[in-house]
């Protein structure tokens, strides 16, 4: 349900943009949700069944001109080659943070996944104002490198007394700016294990609420956007 969810929103907002056929705009849903997901093997295969599902249907160029200057100029100031590739993930990522509040950039060490974040973020920042795009900010945090209850807080049952935990802040102080039209993303930059993720679970659906001990409640915006930069899986 929450993949069909997203393609209907990508859907939606292609429907606001574009001037085209439902089944054209279904078609770019799928592959715009779908495509960052998979492994090089997975693409022709799924290629293959919409295809089958959609017979003899052109998609249309799709109109990047805006962000993929951007990028360009991000690359050139930062030393980043600008492989096709690279550029491929930056507007995958892109297209993913326009319909899901939480997601995953996978791979291995120096495969690029930090550069592909920060790019599309300088990216971004470079057409605050331009149509859709808004400025970024980025809060990192490695979710392995503290205990838990640094993590989340701790609520002593003795003093009866609140701890916060890093996450709680950095959510409550971004969730506090309100409707500032500026993007927030919290990127967790570390393995994820059952222990410390179980937590998440009303962050990363539909709920959006990180549920806390001592009983608070705190709920993101439409800007803020939970990333989880992780080896495998």
């Amino acid at each position: 349900m929450r993949a069909l969810k997203a393609i209907l929103t990508a859907a939606g907002q292609l429907k606001r943009q574009m001037d085209e056929k439902e089944d054209i705009l279904a078609l770019i849903a799928l592959m715009d949700v779908n495509l960052p997901k998979f492994t090089l093997n997975d693409i022709p295969l799924f290629r293959s069944i919409t295809s089958d599902l959609f017979p003899g249907i052109e998609l249309p160029e799709r109109e990047y001109t805006l962000i993929l200057n951007a990028i360009a100029e991000s690359c050139q100031e930062n030393n980043w080659i600008q492989q096709s590739e690279f550029v491929n993930k930056c507007v995958q990522l892109y297209d993913t943070i326009m319909v899901r509040h939480g997601l995953m950039i996978v791979g291995d060490s120096m495969s690029g996944k930090t550069a592909i974040i920060q790019c599309l973020a300088k990216s971004m920042c470079k057409l605050h104002g331009v149509q859709q795009f808004n400025r970024v900010e980025i809060n990192k945090l490695n979710p392995k490198s503290i205990m838990m209850n640094q993590l989340y807080g701790l609520f002593d049952n003795d003093t009866k007394q609140w701890t916060d935990g890093v996450l709680p802040k950095i959510m409550r102080e971004l969730a506090t700016q309100g409707d500032l039209p500026e993007r927030k993303w919290i990127v967790f930059d570390g393995p994820v294990d059952a222990v410390w993720i179980e937590n998440m679970n009303t962050v990363l659906d539909d709920n959006k609420k990180l549920c806390l001990t001592s009983g608070e409640i705190i709920k993101l915006t439409k800007w803020m956007t939970m990333m989880f930069e992780v080896e495998d899986l």
